[in-house]
């Protein structure tokens, strides 16, 4: 059986401001952080100060194996700060804990939503 995971990801960047849309299909691994955290960090790196507004689609998140929460913590560790806002889509409830949980590791606010158009609508409001 073939499950299907992984992290899909695309950054628009307009001066110091960044927009990030990041969709998690099925259960998050440690290779799928391997593949991205470098595409994050590259964004970020060349800009001393980023404003970063992130859209996170969870509407097909399973989850995260072990080694995939510690990634998932140490990435918002690392650029947590320059997070202004994230909006969680998803229609689980359990993404309620997650966005409570991502708002101890992160300077912005962190809002789930439940449909794309409100989240979105929140991210340009800032």
């Amino acid at each position: 059986m073939h499950t299907t995971h992984g992290l899909l990801f695309e950054v628009d960047r307009d001066g110091d401001y960044f927009f990030m849309e990041l969709k998690a299909v099925g259960k998050l691994t440690h290779e799928d952080y391997e593949q991205i955290t470098p595409l994050i960090d590259d964004a970020l790196a060349e800009v001393e100060h980023p404003i970063v507004n992130i859209y996170f689609d969870g509407s097909e998140f399973e989850g995260w194996e072990l080694q995939a929460a510690w990634d998932d913590l140490k990435l918002g560790l690392k650029h947590g700060k320059k997070f202004r806002r994230i909006a969680v889509y998803g229609n689980q409830k359990w993404m309620d804990v997650m966005a409570k949980v991502g708002s101890w590791f992160i300077s912005g606010e962190v809002r789930r939503f439940d449909t794309p158009f409100d989240a979105l609508a929140w991210l340009r409001e800032a």
